[in-house]
């Protein structure tokens, strides 16, 4: 039997908890954004484009590191295909299964003539394409893989403010514990990592707008002001963004 229960549109704030509960069916859970959640008992990471499947009657919980749009199902169903499935899944790059919601989504709200049934069909199609795409594989970003997961946070958003204790829950680790694993595995404190990323965009902005102000690229990459950027950049690199501007325009006008 292929039947949808629920379905939901919803947004959701940064820091919103949803505490731990459980559904007689299915539950599918779209993500559009980065957050964290338990599902029998164990942590997972998501980002964009990555979807929660949970079993009936197993517990979970959900929060958001970011304000965040989320699409959710209910739906029964005695394939068994995706029996015991619990976890963190990618979509595919054809984004399969984010295209099935939306096409269910789209016909719960039109309502057109004999949408339910429609509907159901949706979730049969749904069911296979989750047993093609997961089968029996272990549902990866499990807490071994978080370390890699916040680099991949710090490299998408480093020019945002970010705190090393912010990474740190990210990740699920104490302030100090994130920062000795961090460098433990990838050779350069967190701090350094970001300042790193920022001096890096920093650079190309002063190569490839020569236009813009050094003042607005210090903000623009990351920085607190002008002066944290400046004194950063001539420490790291030798001279101040004016003068590394200014010599490289130099040398290809002469080239």
């Amino acid at each position: 039997m292929n039947q949808l229960d629920f379905l939901f549109f919803s947004k959701r704030s940064q820091g919103q908890y949803i505490p731990p509960h459980t559904h007689d069916c299915y539950e599918l859970v779209y993500y559009y954004a980065n957050g964290k959640t338990t599902v029998d008992s164990i942590e997972y990471i998501f980002s964009k484009d990555q979807f929660a499947l949970i079993s009936p009657d197993v517990e979970h919980d959900e929060i958001h590191h970011t304000d965040a749009d989320v699409l959710f199902i209910g739906f029964h169903c005695d394939y068994p295909g995706i029996a015991n499935l619990n976890g963190i899944f990618d979509d595919n790059t054809d984004r399969t299964i984010q295209h099935i919601v939306h096409r269910m989504k789209d016909e719960f709200m039109q309502r057109q003539d004999h949408f339910a049934e429609m509907l159901n069909l949706l979730v049969g199609e749904l069911a296979i394409h989750l047993q093609r795409l997961i089968g029996t594989k272990k549902a990866p970003y499990q807490t071994e893989d978080r370390m890699q997961y916040v680099r991949n946070y710090m490299d998408e958003y480093f020019r945002q403010k970010l705190s090393i204790e912010t990474l740190a829950d990210i990740a699920g680790y104490s302030y100090d514990r994130f920062r000795h694993l961090f460098k433990e595995k990838y050779g350069i404190a967190p701090l350094q990592y970001l300042y790193q990323k920022r001096l890096n965009y920093a650079k190309d902005c002063l190569l490839n707008e020569p236009l813009m102000l050094v003042s607005d690229i210090a903000l623009e990459s990351g920085f607190v002001n002008d002066s944290q950027f400046s004194s950063m950049f001539k420490r790291e690199i030798g001279m101040t963004p004016r003068m590394f501007r200014a010599l490289h325009a130099e040398n290809a006008k002469n080239n």
